[in-house]
């Protein structure tokens, strides 16, 4: 009995899945939905003057909070090749005889900061380790779709993100 009640469902699922009608005419537009989320993450950039008197470190204030669960990358201009920017992703390392430097960074959803770490006298440093230090602060949004990305790959990562150079956006410390 239970294979006739099967067989019948099924017979009846396939013909009433093979119907098919007449389309209606078209409904009234609906009304106008909320703007869409901006997949494109934030971009700025930053120049800092690593001294004492600033405690190696500078602050600064997002033009406007981030969401909690936004990402923040940073990239250090660490240098110039054939006439390219070389970008590199912090925390970044730079081992010396006195010790190691690392150029680092923290952030809330309204600020961040870029400071140098590790256990080094940074006064022993050379003015091109502290003095005109250029960083960029991407902000990925907590929308932005998973997937298998190397972020240290900053070409890749710009060129993933659609970001292009004149996106960035200059932003100066907190007083």
């Amino acid at each position: 009995m239970r294979k006739i009640t099967a067989l019948v469902g099924l017979i009846g699922l396939m013909i009433f899945q093979a119907c098919e009608g007449p389309v209606g005419p078209e409904g009234p537009m609906g009304p106008e939905g909320e703007p869409g989320i901006n997949i494109l993450g934030t971009t700025y950039e930053v120049e800092i003057d690593f001294t004492e008197t600033n405690d190696y470190a500078d602050l600064f204030e997002f033009p406007q909070d981030l969401i909690e669960s936004d990402a923040v990358l940073v990239y250090r201009l660490s240098g110039i090749d054939n006439g390219r920017d070389v970008w590199r992703i912090l925390p970044q390392n730079y081992f010396f005889q006195e010790g190691v430097l690392i150029y680092n960074f923290d952030y809330t959803i309204s600020d961040f900061s870029i400071f140098l770490d590790g256990p080094l006298d940074y006064s022993l440093l050379g003015s091109e380790w502290t003095d005109g230090q250029i960083f960029r602060v991407v902000v990925l949004p907590s929308d932005f779709p998973d997937a298998r990305i190397d972020y240290s790959d900053y070409e890749g990562t710009m060129k993933l993100l659609n970001i292009e150079e004149n996106d960035f956006v200059r932003i100066e410390p907190k007083k």
